[in-house]
């Protein structure tokens, strides 16, 4: 059963020079214990598209399509509804914990915030709940004493994931978490939230442009460019076999360790991502595309089953690929009139 489920979720930026948009038409399942994991460069949307699940972008952003959580549309929940499902429902890790906490309060203090708010402990009962937590993510329950700049970044990682355990979710939002970290911590960090997702049962949403990172900790995967999903499937068939174009070379930016040829010859991608105010006609990834086919600059494919399978439901199967080169022959020659995968169940 889905926890989570978007559809056709958009999110466009009010600016002085019209509207930009960042998140175009995203459908999206996440099942009970599930962990998803949505790469992209930066710039792709994958974060507007995180912060969007608990309406935590800022006033000129408008977002359109549904949010499911548990059956429940996010974008209508009137504000008392939204405040109670914000941590207790769905937490978030936010990327960069140094900005994230606050320097003039203890850390005991944060994290016992949610429970109280929400009515979840006394005041006494969370500062046990804190020491508890704390140790939980490898820190002495002493610490919860001090104050964030007393903390080294690892550590201060550890308590924003404390903080977001607190109210027992069923859902974690965490964007970038290892991002600002060193790799000796970063891989500590990974771990724990690989244990405690497992030991808790808890759903989990990663945001990250490590796609090896994501392969590790994740079962699915959903790639996004220009603020479209182009690639999503089985996080290990997704690393290894990348069937877009960018979901191959996300894959094989990162250089693969005892492999001396990939080391010597990294293979990376040339140019930047396109402006959203100015996104090229077709496929928005064709002007960077090694193997671009002159359709692609007049057409936009939606998701694709790759091998051409559909599941029972009609909805594609496990790995699929916005590209024209998963398409089969007739498809490819139809023109823009393909059929169109609007949820991705089964997919990511």
């Amino acid at each position: 059963m889905s926890l989570l489920q978007l559809r056709d979720v958009a999110v466009t930026y009010r600016t002085a020079s019209g509207e930009v948009p960042a998140v175009r038409g995203v459908s999206l399942d996440l099942a009970a214990g599930q962990a998803l994991g949505v790469a992209g460069e930066s710039g792709s949307g994958k974060s507007t598209l995180a912060m969007a699940l608990l309406r935590l972008l800022p006033r000129d952003a408008r977002v359109t399509g549904e949010i499911l959580l548990d059956g429940e549309d996010v974008l209508t929940m009137k504000w008392g509804r939204l405040r109670a499902v914000r941590w207790a429902s769905a937490s978030v890790v936010f990327q960069g914990a140094q900005h994230a906490l606050n320097p003039v309060r203890r850390i005991e203090d944060q994290i016992a915030e949610p429970l109280l708010v929400h009515g979840l402990a006394t005041p006494a009962a969370a500062r046990r709940k804190v020491g508890e937590l704390l140790e939980q993510v490898g820190l002495p329950a002493w610490r919860a004493r001090g104050y964030p700049h007393e903390l080294s970044g690892g550590q201060r990682q550890r308590v924003m994931i404390a903080m977001a355990l607190a109210c027992s979710p069923r859902l974690i939002i965490a964007d970038e978490p290892t991002t600002a970290l060193d790799v000796m911590i970063q891989a500590q960090v990974l771990a724990l939230i690989r244990s405690l997702i497992a030991e808790h049962g808890i759903s989990l949403i990663m945001i990250s442009h490590d796609l090896s990172v994501l392969a590790a900790m994740c079962d699915r995967l959903a790639v996004m460019y220009a603020g479209r999903v182009v690639e999503s499937g089985p996080a290990h068939e997704v690393s290894r076999d990348a069937r877009h174009p960018y979901g191959r070379a996300l894959a094989e930016a990162f250089p693969t360790v005892g492999d001396p040829a990939s080391r010597l010859a990294p293979r990376g991608l040339g140019g930047d991502p396109p402006d959203p105010r100015n996104l090229p006609a077709g496929c928005s990834f064709h002007p960077r595309c090694p193997v671009s086919l002159p359709m692609c600059a007049t057409r936009e494919v939606e998701l694709w089953p790759v091998g051409g399978g559909r599941t029972e439901e009609g909805l594609p199967a496990s790995h699929a690929a916005a590209c024209v080169h998963v398409l089969p022959e007739g498809a490819r020659a139809e023109g823009p009139d393909v059929p169109v995968a609007h949820s991705t169940e089964g997919v990511a």
